[in-house]
């Protein structure tokens, strides 16, 4: 694909169409790889975004318990001293 580079004040850049956009899930920030020929440009993941404010919902409706016990409960932790 083909891409006109324009000018963006002192600045130059390149537009992506909504449909790129959406089909590589690019919204407000992107990763640029920096390689020795190319240019790569990657939609920028959060895996962990919000995780936060679930883990407090989970603890507030009683969610957060443990699904199996402790594996160190029985053990005697003396042999790493």
């Amino acid at each position: 694909m083909e891409l006109t580079v324009i000018n963006i004040g002192n600045s130059k850049g390149i537009r992506f169409s909504k449909t790129i956009l959406e089909q590589y899930n690019i919204s407000d920030k992107v990763e640029l790889i920096l390689e020795k020929t190319q240019i790569v440009i990657k939609a920028k993941t959060e895996p962990r975004k919000n995780w936060e404010q679930a883990f407090m919902q989970m603890h507030k409706n009683g969610d957060d318990q443990l699904l199996i016990d402790d594996v160190f409960c029985d053990e005697s932790l003396e042999e790493w001293k």
